[in-house]
């Protein structure tokens, strides 16, 4: 009985070493081609990272199988295979998820449109972690159904404490790929993470707000991470952000009051409205993101709602702007005393420095090089715009979109004719 025992322990050992070796193997899972639509550094950066991980399997399981040789107790070598076959799923998640990523460019032309968008979401964090010393990682953009995008953070613990995620990989969704402001969004979360923001706000929403009404105050700490996440959107993109916001979180007038018990996002009517108001307080009334709020507001009548959910909009319309002066105007800690708009600044974004620029640059503004790199941001929140203010010729508006994307995604950005 003793030796099946042993018979049985050394077969299933060998399969999870076999399983762990095919882990290494990268370019299997993955085409070349996909690989090659990755920048040679996020390449290399989560190339290693992920044979790290299969290293780090196929030594577990020698030394499981060391352990068998040397006559260790059956049941203790028995725990060790448990233990090895719960790091490898462990593992094959990791693999899987960043390999799926990187196969949904196998496809030239959707490979340079979202290598684009790593430009793009790298820029942003460039642009505002540098002021602050910090350093931005590198960015992983790949696309996804659904409706909302999502981030797994850079340096995060996936698998274990050496071998931490290798890049922000971000989710863009098919129906806002050629709208792609909520890619912001998302760098936002990793920006509010490094930094220490989105706590420092979350304590200021509670101190400040909760002397008007604790529950006013609790509610806004608890969505803290997601009002940071917006607010960065919107200062790395204007206004551009807001009807993207609003197709995503749009629904009936019962979906739109909806608080859900854990959901860190605020409700859906307070977000739009919330946004609106980041827009209106930097650029004044009366541009295309009042139209959005208003026509929420007109659909849902916040004046109308009746019970707590009522109260706590009503008490956060009379606030916000407390609220927008709490996220973009009060110094922080995370930026060294300093508040959010000295390292993003919204006005770099505001309508009409966007159009001087545009008309400035006239056709060269979508083929020099030289104005992708210095207002890739600029160019992408007036390119997703044109749909909004311009409907009728939405599909025209998007193909534009698509191949600017295509081009700043390009591994040699081409000089201007």
């Amino acid at each position: 009985m003793t030796d099946a025992l042993r018979a049985q322990l050394a077969s299933e050992i060998a399969h999870w070493r076999h399983a762990a070796g095919a882990l290494s193997d990268l370019d299997v899972i993955a085409s070349p081609a996909a690989w090659a639509g990755l920048e040679q550094y996020l390449s290399t950066q989560v190339r290693r990272r992920l044979e790290s991980i299969a290293n780090s399997i196929q030594l577990e399981a020698a030394q499981v199988a060391m352990s068998l040789e040397r006559g260790t107790d059956l049941p203790e070598v028995r725990r060790q295979v448990l233990r090895l076959r719960a790091r490898y799923l462990q593992a094959e998640t990791v693999n899987d998820f960043f390999l799926d990523a990187i196969t949904t460019r196998s496809v030239p032309e959707l490979s340079a449109v979202l290598r684009g968008l790593d430009r793009i979401a790298a820029d942003s964090l460039d642009m505002t972690l540098r002021p602050l010393g910090m350093e931005a990682p590198p960015v992983l953009v790949y696309l996804d159904r659904g409706l909302g995008a999502s981030i797994l953070r850079a340096n995060i613990r996936l698998f274990d404490d050496a071998n931490p995620s290798p890049a922000a990989a971000i989710k863009v969704t098919r129906h806002n790929l050629y709208y792609p402001t909520a890619l912001l969004h998302e760098c936002g979360h990793q920006f509010a993470h490094l930094t220490g923001w989105a706590a420092e706000l979350a304590d200021a929403f509670a101190t400040t707000l909760g002397r008007e009404s604790r529950e006013l105050g609790e509610m806004w700490r608890s969505t803290a991470s997601e009002v940071a996440a917006d607010v960065y959107g919107f200062c790395l993109s204007g206004w551009a952000s807001i009807p993207a916001l609003a197709n995503v979180v749009d629904g009936t007038t019962a979906a739109v009051y909806r608080r859900i018990p854990g959901d860190p996002h605020p409700y859906p009517l307070l977000r739009v409205l919330f946004n609106g108001a980041l827009a209106r307080d930097w650029y004044g009334p009366g541009g295309p993101w009042d139209i959005v709020t208003h026509s929420w507001s007109m659909r849902h009548r916040p004046d109308q709602v009746p019970g707590e959910i009522g109260e706590l909009t009503r008490r956060s319309l009379a606030a916000m702007r407390t609220i927008v002066h709490l996220c973009t105007r009060q110094p922080m800690d995370a930026f060294k005393g300093r508040p959010l708009y000295s390292v993003a600044n919204p006005m770099r974004m505001h309508p009409a420095r966007i159009n001087d620029l545009v008309r400035r640059a006239g056709p060269s503004l979508l083929t020099s090089p030289y104005l992708a790199r210095r207002e890739s941001l600029s160019i992408l929140a007036w390119l997703s715009t044109r749909s909004v203010v311009d409907p009728a010729q939405a599909k025209e508006h998007r193909e534009r979109l698509r191949k600017w994307l295509a081009w700043f995604g390009a591994e040699t950005v081409p000089a201007a004719a």
